[in-house]
């Protein structure tokens, strides 16, 4: 990648947390469109789902593939500083129990639940149990272009970013490989959030005729996708003309309001991004793991 980064000055810092327990929200949900279910959701490890894999179909909602982890910790900013430090693409390391001295791969956080998604191989995941403990190396946060200063990126390792495949145009503007573009209107569950450094937001799937214009039904685990008229440079609101870029980081949902989870990676405002539609837009395809493996 040419764009010239700022990687040097960033600073690496080591946070653990351990495996999320598998939750039970209630007994029964009610769905969009009057469904009642009963599913499995968030938390736990999960053998089947993966990154690479689509975020529609599965008889769950807001499914978190691989290992869901998290931090309980009586004071909330240390809680908070577990979710910040780690970014896309950061290792992650065994600490504890059969499978100790294992390496993984960072997918996303999940706000709400502040969990913080690991991919591992199935020779991995087969090896640990509920009360395994990792250690991740948090790097990326205060990454940025140095040449262009109106780019805003969070929460992405720069060896990640680089691999990536962004080119700048002639005209100064860069191009973003992604592998769907979404609507502003077709986002939900996390708009008006202050942080973009935890948490996400969900991308609206229950209205048939937007999902089938805009290619939303190819959504994978682990996909780059931008959102039109969306700046996510101070917090998550709308803007004419700004495009923010995030990896898809939970599955669908039936609930109103709800859908694919997506982490916000990098936004701009000015048409300064010009998303570039590949079906290699992957977190995983570009790592080799999850189903690229």
């Amino acid at each position: 990648m040419s764009l010239k980064t700022n990687r040097e000055q960033l600073i690496m810092t080591a946070v653990q947390g351990s495996v999320a327990p598998a939750h039970q929200w209630a007994p029964f949900e009610v769905g969009a469109a009057g469904e009642i279910f009963s599913w499995p959701s968030t938390g736990g490890i999960t053998y089947n789902v993966k990154i690479g894999d689509s975020v529609f179909g599965w008889a769950g909602e807001h499914i978190e593939p691989g290992v869901s982890t998290t931090l309980s910790h009586k004071n909330r900013k240390v809680e908070a500083g577990y979710q910040f430090m780690a970014c896309c693409g950061n290792q992650a390391r065994v600490v504890s129990g059969e499978a100790k001295g294992e390496t993984g791969t960072v997918l996303g956080h999940h706000g709400g639940v502040e969990h913080l998604m690991i991919d591992f191989p199935d020779s991995t995941l087969d090896r640990l149990t509920c009360e395994d403990k990792f250690l991740i190396r948090g790097y990326g946060q205060g990454l940025r272009l140095i040449d262009h200063p109106g780019v805003y990126i969070y929460n992405l390792d720069p060896d990640l970013l680089e691999a990536w495949g962004l080119k700048e145009k002639a005209d100064g503007r860069i191009e973003v490989p992604v592998h769907v573009i979404i609507p502003g209107h077709a986002m939900g569950s996390g708009i008006g959030a202050l942080s973009v450094t935890t948490g996400d937001y969900d991308i609206l799937c229950h209205d048939q005729a937007t999902v089938s214009e805009h290619g939303m039904e190819r959504l994978r685990f682990g996909d780059f996708v931008a959102v039109l008229d969306h700046d996510n440079r101070y917090g998550r609101t709308y803007r004419k003309g700004s495009i923010t870029i995030g990896v898809v980081i939970h599955s669908d949902s039936p609930l109103a309001g709800h859908g694919p989870g997506m982490m916000t990676l990098i936004s701009a405002c000015d048409d300064k991004l010009v998303p570039v539609l590949s079906d290699d837009a992957n977190m995983g395809a570009i790592k080799r793991i999850g189903r690229y493996v």
